[in-house]
């Protein structure tokens, strides 16, 4: 089941950019079991982080798969999920033990599955790969193909994870540099209207930010703006 193709495609996932998001991966993910497993026609995966999950899927009838699967509380996907271990169902037509998971299979054109559920640092991620004919998986082939997708893909997540990090750090680090500069301006303002200390007046800011309930930066910023008002108020 691992072909070199699929080894080339799925470390691409690991390259993040300002565009990398949760979505973007598990989207570049399912179309590269798609394309690169033999007998894979589709994949889908489910991303759980806590009580919050992101599906992702290669073709919409695959979606609608997913989605009946967790309304019925069973199925491969589930199944791996709670195991921990992978999941192949060699022809849905053959398997009794969720038949109403593998009526919705038929309908959605899926004659065999392979569930591979992925451990991450914050997440429990669940592969799914389905194929159009029966038997195409071969039982010999899954745990080579297992591990790859488990080394990628926790690659792939943790970058993203980590690049994701560096950006709010970044914006945070902005956000404060504002903030500051925002309440040096109102410092300013105080200690030319009343002739006290830089000290004084972040004290007063301070003073009546508790007073109200308000962070210090967003009074100085309204601080500054009715200064800036007054100010062109009158120059006109």
């Amino acid at each position: 089941m691992v072909t070199p193709v699929l080894a080339r495609d799925l470390a691409a996932l690991g390259r993040v950019s300002e565009e990398t998001s949760s979505e973007s991966v598990l989207r570049g993910l399912t179309a590269t079991l798609a394309g690169g497993v033999p007998g894979c026609a589709g994949g889908t995966a489910e991303l759980w982080q806590q009580e919050r999950l992101v599906v992702s899927a290669s073709h919409s009838e695959l979606v609608i798969l997913v989605d009946s699967e967790s309304e019925l509380g069973e199925g491969p996907s589930a199944e791996a999920r709670v195991t921990g271990g992978h999941v192949i169902v060699p022809d849905v037509l053959r398997d009794f033990r969720w038949p109403d998971y593998s009526a919705m299979a038929v309908r959605c054109g899926v004659r065999s599955v392979l569930t591979v559920p992925i451990n991450v640092e914050r997440a429990v991620l669940v592969l799914g790969l389905y194929g159009v004919r029966p038997d195409v998986f071969a039982p010999r082939g899954v745990p080579s193909l297992a591990g790859m997708l488990a080394e990628q893909v926790t690659v792939a997540l943790a970058n993203m994870w980590d690049y994701d990090e560096v950006r709010t750090d970044a914006a945070q680090m902005q956000e404060a540099l504002a903030g500051r500069a925002v309440i040096d301006q109102a410092k300013g303002i105080i200690m030319k209207s009343s002739g006290c200390s830089a000290e004084a007046a972040f004290d007063e800011l301070r003073r009546v930010s508790q007073h109200h309930q308000v962070k210090v930066a967003d009074l100085a910023r309204l601080l500054v703006d009715e200064h800036q008002r007054n100010r062109g108020a009158k120059r006109d």
